[in-house]
């Protein structure tokens, strides 16, 4: 969670996201006395575009405004002014030439203005695998560090999820979760997560129906009941081998194993799910996946998104990705990436628990939106270890998600965690809780009215 700024506890500015090329009204408030500005005294406030250069060494840009004004009755500034470029602006408040507060916005061409900022998780794990907290536990304890949406996706399990989202369904929160497991099936150890999918990949061999514990019931193998039948292990065997005869492998990549992450994320597209390559460095007893092997699913991206940051914190599993990302851009290949944590423990206890995760840009949070940004490009991975924090993605994306880290999303956790400590003591039994939760639904939404201009 990002450190709230000095002066965001002393003064709020709003709206902080404003179209390009439309006149606004900015309003600085101060928040308290201690931080009230000087009635009937001449403010100078000036405007620096932190993308055009200084000023004085660049005059000719449109890189600078100022206005003088005072205070208004309501003690708070008004400024009326138009950001013609793409790019956050510091709005510095002066007054007897000493600098006040300098604070921030974001002006957004058009194809921004109306996608507002979602922090989530595709790839969570709880007690119903090898994770350490119930699922119901593990979204409250998310939801408290500031996560819009996740999924609990369990190692071949498929139901938790949907336990988790009938539990909470009844009280309208402004936490999504969707349906979700990580998929691996016989002959095929490479890691591929179902998020969001209609149904369960896991569910339709029956050999697997053993780790999954609700049998073959359509009402647990998808979100809506129907789904494809229950296949036997020879059945899907026989239509990978099938599949592999049609796909041109190269000798030095196994076939099988190939041709079955085509076969799952060929189905999670059916079920219109965002099939991601999770973590091929992670190190299980060696690299998880063979080199060539994870160069040939980069050539060929039979999946939807690249798990860029995977969870653990040493070095080699993240930078050895964020690397081979790099190095498939600079061929021109455009992959799409996500961040998450792979978590196995939800609180602070696990010293992994907060280590990535993924800022979407999507018009509302539904499954088609999120999943339809991450394809298009519209969101960034975050990689939080320790102190250390890091974006990726096109730059475009990481100005300004980067400054949505800095400057909204301080204040929007303050918002989530008090949803997030009310479903967890409902997880715990406390109806009073429940009641309240239904009370204070919606309030991110006015959240993000206030500080994206987007109507």
């Amino acid at each position: 969670m990002a450190l709230m700024k000095r002066e965001l506890i002393n003064y709020d500015i709003f709206p902080k996201v404003i179209p390009t090329g439309k006149e606004v009204t900015i309003t600085v408030k101060p928040l308290g006395g201690h931080a009230a500005f000087a009635k009937e005294k001449e403010h100078l406030i000036a405007i620096h575009t932190t993308t055009e250069g200084a000023p004085a060494t660049y005059p000719n840009r449109k890189n600078y405004a100022e206005y003088k004004m005072t205070v208004s009755e309501d003690g708070c500034f008004h400024i009326t002014h138009t950001f013609h470029k793409e790019s956050e602006y510091y709005i510095r408040i002066n007054a007897d030439d000493k600098r006040i507060v300098q604070l921030s916005v974001y002006a957004v061409e058009a194809d921004l203005v109306g996608r507002y900022p979602y922090m989530g998780d595709m790839h969570m794990h709880s007690t119903r695998s090898d994770g350490k907290e119930h699922p119901f536990i593990v979204a409250a304890n998310y939801r408290k560090a500031g996560y819009d949406f996740m999924a609990i996706t369990d190692h071949r399990k498929y139901y938790p999820s949907l336990e988790t989202r009938n539990f909470y369904a009844d009280l309208n929160l402004d936490l999504k979760l969707y349906p979700g497991e990580e998929v691996h099936l016989p002959g095929n150890d490479i890691h591929i997560v179902n998020f969001a999918g209609d149904y369960s990949i896991n569910g339709l061999l029956d050999c697997s129906l053993q780790y999954i514990n609700r049998g073959a019931d359509p009402k647990w193998r998808s979100i809506n009941g129907e789904c494809p039948d229950v296949m036997t292990e020879e059945q899907y065997r026989a239509e990978v081998e099938a599949l592999a005869e049609t796909l041109d492998i190269p000798d030095n990549v196994e076939k099988f194993p190939y041709a079955a992450c085509v076969w799952i994320c060929n189905h999670i597209k059916k079920g219109n799910g965002l099939g991601i390559f999770a973590h091929p460095y992670w190190i299980s007893n060696v690299y998880q996946v063979p080199e060539d092997f994870t160069d040939y699913m980069f050539e060929t991206q039979p999946f939807d998104a690249f798990e860029v940051f995977g969870g653990l914190t040493y070095f080699q599993q993240n930078g050895f990705q964020v690397q081979k990302y790099h190095d498939y851009c600079a061929k021109g290949k455009r992959v799409p990436i996500v961040g998450n944590t792979d978590t196995h423990g939800s609180t602070a206890y696990n010293p992994d628990w907060h280590s990535a995760r993924s800022m979407v840009l999507a018009h509302e949070n539904t499954r088609d939106e999120i999943v339809g940004a991450v394809k298009d490009f519209y969101n960034v991975a975050i990689q939080d270890i320790k102190d250390h924090v890091e974006v990726l993605g096109t730059l475009r994306m990481m100005k300004y998600c980067w400054f949505l880290y800095e400057h909204y999303f301080p204040i929007h956790d303050e918002v989530c965690f008090e949803e997030g400590r009310l479903m967890k003591e409902y997880a715990c039994g406390d109806e009073e809780a429940g009641a309240l939760l239904r009370q204070i639904s919606g309030r991110m939404d006015k959240l993000r009215r206030k500080y994206f201009l987007f109507d």
